[in-house]
C-alpha cells in the first residue's frame, strides 16, 4: 500500500508541476485544446492544489503539511496574479490575506505538533538510560 501511495504522490506531483509550468501544453494533451484566458491561473491553481494533495499523502508527513502548503503557494501566487495585474476580481486581495493568515496559524499548528512529537521521542529515548 505504502508503494502505492509513494508512486500516486509522486505522479500528482508531477501533474501539478506541469499544470504550474504548462497549463496550456496539459490542456492540449489532456483536452485537444489549449487553456487560454482565466483558464490559465485556474489550471495553475489546479497544479498548486495536486502538489499539495501530494504532500498530504506523502508517508509521514502530516495533512497540516499539505494545508500549509497549499496554502503559502496559494497567497504567493495569488499575490503574484494581482501584481501582474491580468486578472484582478474583487475577491484576488482577500483571498491574499486569507491564505496568508491561514499560512501563519497552519505553520504555528505544524511547529507545535513537531515539537511535542520531538518531546515525546526525546522523552521516550530518555527512559532507555
Amino acid at each position: 500500500m505504502k508503494k502505492v501511495l509513494v508512486f500516486t504522490s509522486i505522479a500528482e506531483a508531477l501533474t501539478g508541476l506541469a499544470l504550474l509550468i504548462v497549463p496550456s501544453l496539459v490542456g492540449r494533451l489532456l483536452f485537444g485544446k489549449e487553456l487560454t484566458g482565466v483558464a490559465i491561473p485556474v489550471a495553475q491553481m489546479l497544479g498548486i492544489a495536486l502538489i499539495s494533495l501530494s504532500v498530504a499523502c506523502w508517508p509521514k508527513w502530516s495533512v497540516i503539511c499539505g494545508m500549509f502548503t497549499y496554502s503559502t503557494l496559494a497567497t504567493f501566487y495569488l499575490a503574484y496574479v494581482g501584481l501582474e495585474g491580468t486578472f484582478i476580481g474583487q475577491l484576488l486581495w482577500p483571498a491574499v490575506g486569507l491564505h496568508a493568515i491561514l499560512s501563519l496559524a497552519l505553520a504555528r499548528i505544524w511547529y507545535q505538533l513537531r515539537k511535542t512529537t520531538n518531546n515525546i521521542n526525546s522523552d521516550s529515548n530518555d527512559s532507555n538510560f
